[in-house]
């Protein structure tokens, strides 16, 4: 079951540490596809920038 998708994170904020890549990018996305504002946290600063570009 897609909890996520059911969910309103509307006003919440989430911290997704590894969101550059994998599954990290894909709770990043689901994160922000339920209304939440998403900071995308990796060691690899490009690949987190891509990311949150791409959700935000």
């Amino acid at each position: 079951m897609d909890y996520l998708a059911k969910a309103s994170l509307k006003g919440k904020t989430a911290m997704v540490a590894g969101g550059g890549r994998g599954m990290g990018e894909a709770s990043a996305a689901a994160l922000a596809q339920a209304g939440a504002k998403v900071l995308v946290v990796d060691y690899n600063q490009a690949r987190a920038l891509d990311v949150a570009r791409r959700i935000g």
